[in-house]
């Protein structure tokens, strides 16, 4: 495939031979004016790679690419909204335009059938070339999470770890028996690659000249788009690309620090329980904004080193408003848009055990770290509640709090929103009370 690329026919920008009355300024001396398809062909004939621009005739103000491939004129419909386009893929100019369009035309001629059969026999599921390679860096991995219970692949300098893919770095993950597997996605978004680039999935090339594969933003594998179809959910984010605590996406954040929970959740109620538990109005009080969002500083730049113990944030309710803040700030809430509709059913239900049964089925609905987050909560919140008598919080008070904080309806309707206030309260008090029975 990469040798195709190279073969594949170079763009020819045949000029106009006069000077064209209203030319689009992003448009060059490759735009003819108003001609018809038959001018166009006779234009480019036998030239192969030539290309003109035009103003169609039945379509006054559209612009055609006229292209001369496999002894044929190709004509695409053209558009401009700052970059040129005929597909999905955005080019700077119209030369960058043809090119990758000429070199996608030729693969696509010369080795389809290979193209089909590429994802048949993947190297992603083979991949004991890397075994040696696979069992150094489990070794390292296995001291490294007993140390700080982190299975992010980090090295010393100069050592081969630091020369390994993602693609092995999952697999020695995977080797490494992790403790809190849970499953992810993969967060692909279109990549342009500098250079040579080979897909990790397949092992083939990537050809074009821009956008010509998609890569994980979360743990940085790199495959062609096709390919990305076929990977399984079990990306492992790497803490390099993971640069921010909170706004970041639960599981990748979990997956990228090897923790059950977000270390957020796990210190904010160690500290709230150590000093806080007999605090009046605890949750419904708000501490100073300003000193909040120092603690959310603190975790975004320190991440479980963060210091916020009682000789840097003295009022706890500081604690708990910078642990509010992070569920509040989660791009998916706790309770998943997915589920939402669902638990505000269950809610609605008369009976109380029917209730409570369905309520536990749409729990098992949540994916896992979104349930172990949500389980460790209510635990929290349920010792908070046999302190009522000191800080006035009972389940339903805590509901009030917490239930918009948790779950939030998928479309941004502030009606909706409005309507279900007392569902989402009634949810998490339930949960709250029943929190041995539902989990």
């Amino acid at each position: 495939v990469y040798q195709l690329q190279q073969e594949a026919p170079r763009p020819k920008r045949i000029i106009c031979p006069r000077e064209v009355e209203n030319r689009p300024k992003y448009y060059g001396r490759e735009f003819h004016g108003i001609i018809s398809r038959e001018q166009a062909d006779e234009i480019l004939a036998g030239v192969e790679g030539a290309y003109i621009l035009r103003e169609s005739q039945r379509q006054p103000g559209c612009y055609t690419l006229a292209l001369r491939f496999g002894n044929q004129t190709l004509n695409y419909r053209l558009f401009y909204d700052g970059k040129h386009f005929v597909g999905e893929k955005r080019f700077e100019s119209i030369h960058d335009l043809v090119t990758d369009g000429l070199i996608t035309l030729y693969i696509e001629t010369k080795a389809s059938e290979y193209i089909s059969k590429m994802t048949t026999n993947p190297i992603y599921e083979h991949i004991g070339y890397a075994t040696l390679l696979r069992e150094k860096v489990s070794r390292r991995l296995s001291r490294t999470k007993n140390e700080s219970r982190k299975a992010s692949v980090t090295s010393e300098e100069n050592t081969p770890v630091e020369k390994i893919t993602s693609l092995v770095r999952r697999a020695a993950l995977t080797q490494n028996d992790n403790h809190f597997n849970y499953e992810k996605a993969h967060n692909f978004k279109v990549h342009t690659f500098r250079g040579p680039h080979w897909c990790e999935y397949c092992a083939n090339f990537m050809w074009g000249l821009i956008a010509q594969g998609v890569r994980c933003s979360d743990c940085g594998l790199n495959v062609h788009k096709q390919c990305s179809k076929y990977v399984p959910n079990d990306c492992q984010p790497d803490l390099k690309r993971i640069k921010r605590v909170y706004c970041c996406d639960l599981t990748t954040l979990v997956k990228a620090h090897n923790t059950q929970r977000p270390m957020v959740v796990d210190s904010c109620i160690r500290e709230i329980e150590a000093r806080g538990l007999k605090s009046e109005g605890l949750y419904r009080v708000s501490g100073f904004t300003e000193h909040i969002e120092d603690v959310k500083m603190a975790f975004d730049r320190d991440g479980d080193k963060a210091d916020i113990s009682a000789s840097i944030y003295p009022d706890i309710n500081i604690i708990a408003g910078a642990l509010k803040l992070y569920f509040r700030d989660l791009p998916i809430p706790v309770i998943t848009y997915d589920t939402y509709s669902k638990f505000i059913e269950a809610a609605k239900i008369s009976n109380p055990d029917e209730r409570l049964e369905a309520i536990h089925e749409v729990l098992m609905l949540l994916p896992a770290a979104h349930y172990e987050t949500l389980r460790y909560l209510m635990i929290h919140l349920k010792k908070v509640t046999l302190h009522e008598k000191e800080n006035f919080m009972n389940a339903e008070n805590l509901g009030i709090v917490f239930g918009p904080t948790l779950m939030r309806p998928p479309e941004d309707s502030t009606l909706a929103t409005l309507n279900d206030m007392r569902y989402q309260k009634l949810i998490v008090q339930i949960l709250i009370e029943n929190e041995d029975v539902l989990f």
